[in-house]
Parts: structure tokens; C-alpha cells; sequence
């Protein structure tokens, strides 16, 4: 057969391109999997709170009347 296309490629070719790119897939997800970065310090979040809390005060409303209106 002529393999030098994929829609002329026999059935054996179609098959060992489906292998290797599974192939390939797998080693880039273990690849990815194991450079994970998986220290305790990173993975956790944490808040330091330091002096008193803050208070809501009274509610504030914000008008503009320079608005530039471009029609």
C-alpha cells in the first residue's frame, strides 16, 4: 500500500499512529502528574489577622452627573 498519506495509509499504519500518540498522551500526563509542586506550605492557605476588625460603617451612595453621553 502507499503510506505516504494518511487517507491512502493501510490499516496496520492507522493502527501504530493511534498507538503512539496514546503512548505519547500517557508520558505527558505522568510527566505533568509527577512535576506537580506538592508541598504542604503551598497547597494549604492561610490568613494571619492582626490588630481589631473593621466595621461596616453607614452606606455611602455615588452618583456622576459629568458623564460624557456619546449617542
Amino acid at each position: 500500500m502507499y503510506n505516504s498519506t494518511i487517507s491512502t495509509a493501510d490499516r496496520t499504519t492507522h493502527v501504530k499512529i493511534v498507538a503512539i500518540s496514546l503512548v505519547a498522551s500517557i508520558a505527558v500526563l505522568l510527566v505533568g502528574m509527577t512535576a506537580r509542586n506538592t508541598t504542604a506550605t503551598d497547597t494549604t492557605a492561610r490568613v494571619q489577622v492582626a490588630g481589631p476588625p473593621v466595621k461596616a460603617g453607614k452606606p455611602v451612595a455615588i452618583s456622576h452627573g459629568d458623564a460624557t453621553v456619546i449617542r
